[in-house]
């Protein structure tokens, strides 16, 4: 069995207290927002939530965001801030920090970030730091930057914005700031992805290899947000170092399997990359928010997020990162981030028992990626359908999707969510049950010209009913914070 919300140990008398008097708070300015507040607990609780991305914070972690710090400006570094008073800011950026070295045997760590994406852009502009600006200033005869000149700065800015960049294809599983082009690491930089092999979606590291002896990138991207399978880091490495690039790894997906001891040795990035970005959210079960975990010789450029693209720190977020981190520190959460692991497996394995269609025919990680053209439907529709049924997923690009990144081939599902109220895998089997049922009992519906659409369906008259029957009673048995009443 796995570990459910209550390993939390919270008092769930005192967090009542704490939720109730606070939505009375909020209520007496603007009952709407309480009102949302509290349909957003019970909404979580009636449904499957299998969006990958998504998880459940503990009490600790949500309450500690709501709280003063919010109201502190700190901007620059713990113990170099341009305001006064913010002591203790740095007193919870420092146990931020601190856990995140720990859990993840990280030389330095940066808790700034207010998401991932942020923390990618602090990544990147560090690794240019580190790798352009300095030969720059040698260059220009300059020991820093404001001594250079208006010429220099324009040389600098040519040369920033023509560094090479290569990552994973956004249809192979790879994310948007990997290199998109409409996403900002696409016009940062002149970026080449690579994809998996045609036939098993799986990444060929002899072709990453000839494509990096190729282009020759300053930065060689690694990391997913759709790719169901571990990435080997150390082989990831020896390429970058190969072509002469810093490797950059994003495991905002994975981060709670790194710090579980899911992935270790090869698969765990942290030993192997220069740079390595995270959320804390996700399958860590923090505060939304972003890490950067680096090498000695990049610490200096990455705490210079702010200003160099961050503004001031969300204090109140970084406390809440201190929390989770703290929390992920604990035995429990090795249990949890292994049934996290194991439940997918049972999950792919239900999925595929029952002839679906699965990218790289199963998973190691925490995520699986059905591809859903073998029932008729778009992932769009796929989509919408499973939702209407109460199980919430989320539509993806599988490999050359022919339907693109709106309508898509694929719905992606994830474990780390469900996880946490307690699934195991008899659950998780039931739980492939009820998607099979729903998608094969989908149909597109026609167009006006007589063709298929990629949006409208049409759902079987009572599968709806009868699947969120179905959900309702596994959710009973497992509740979403026990012992929270706010009724």
């Amino acid at each position: 069995m796995s570990q459910p919300m209550n390993t939390h140990r919270y008092d769930a008398a005192a967090v009542t207290t704490a939720y109730a008097s606070a939505l009375e708070v909020i209520a007496a300015v603007e009952p709407d927002v309480a009102g949302a507040i509290r349909q957003e607990l019970t909404d979580q609780r009636e449904s499957l939530k299998l969006i990958a991305s998504e998880n459940y914070a503990s009490p600790a972690v949500l309450l500690t965001m709501g709280n003063w710090f919010s109201d502190k400006y700190a901007e620059g570094t713990i113990g170099h801030r341009f305001y006064a008073g913010c002591q203790n800011v740095d007193t919870v950026e420092q146990l931020a920090a601190d856990h995140a070295r720990a859990l993840f045997g990280a030389s330095h760590a940066y808790a700034q970030p207010h998401s991932g994406i942020d923390a990618n852009l602090v990544a990147f502009w560090a690794i240019l730091a580190q790798r352009v600006e300095a030969p720059g200033l040698a260059a220009a005869g300059a020991r820093h930057v404001n001594d250079l000149s208006e010429a220099d700065w324009e040389k600098l800015r040519h040369e920033l914005g023509n560094q090479r960049a290569l990552g994973m294809s956004l249809d192979a599983g790879g994310h948007l700031t990997h290199g998109f082009r409409p996403n900002i690491s696409g016009k940062m930089f002149h970026q080449s992805s690579y994809g998996t092999d045609p036939e098993t979606g799986l990444l060929d590291y002899d072709h990453v290899r000839a494509q990096a002896r190729e282009f020759k990138p300053l930065v060689l991207i690694a990391g997913y947000s759709a790719y169901p399978r571990r990435i080997n880091f150390a082989t990831m490495r020896e390429i970058a170092d190969e072509v002469g690039a810093t490797l950059m790894v994003d495991m905002a997906h994975f981060a709670g399997l790194v710090a579980g001891k899911v992935f270790t040795g090869d698969f765990d990035p942290v030993p192997h990359a220069h740079v390595t970005t995270t959320t804390t959210h996700k399958s860590l079960r923090g505060p939304r928010g972003g890490l950067v975990l680096c090498q000695p010789e990049y610490a200096d450029a990455v705490d210079r997020g702010c200003p160099m693209v961050l503004g001031g720190p969300l204090s109140h977020v970084m406390a809440a990162k201190a929390v989770a981190l703290a929390e992920a520190r604990q035995p429990a959460f090795a249990t949890y981030a292994a049934a996290v692991a194991d439940n997918a497996v049972t999950l792919a394995d239900g999925l595929l028992r029952r002839g679906t269609k699965l990218v790289t025919g199963g998973t190691d990680n925490h995520l699986v990626l059905l591809d859903v053209s073998s029932f008729g439907l778009t992932g769009r529709q796929a989509e919408s359908a499973l939702l209407d049924a109460g199980i919430v997923t989320n539509r993806n690009a599988v490999p050359r999707d022919p339907n693109g990144a709106w309508y898509t081939s694929g719905v992606r599902i994830g474990t780390p969510a469900l996880t946490s109220r307690g699934f195991g895998p008899a659950e998780f089997d039931r739980v492939a049950e009820l998607i099979v049922d729903v998608l094969s009992a989908t149909t597109p519906s026609a167009t006006a010209s007589g063709g298929l659409s990629q949006a409208k369906y049409e759902l079987a008259d009572g599968v709806a009913a009868k699947t969120q029957a179905a959900a309702a009673e596994l959710l009973e048995k497992f509740p979403l914070y026990p012992g929270l009443d706010l009724s």
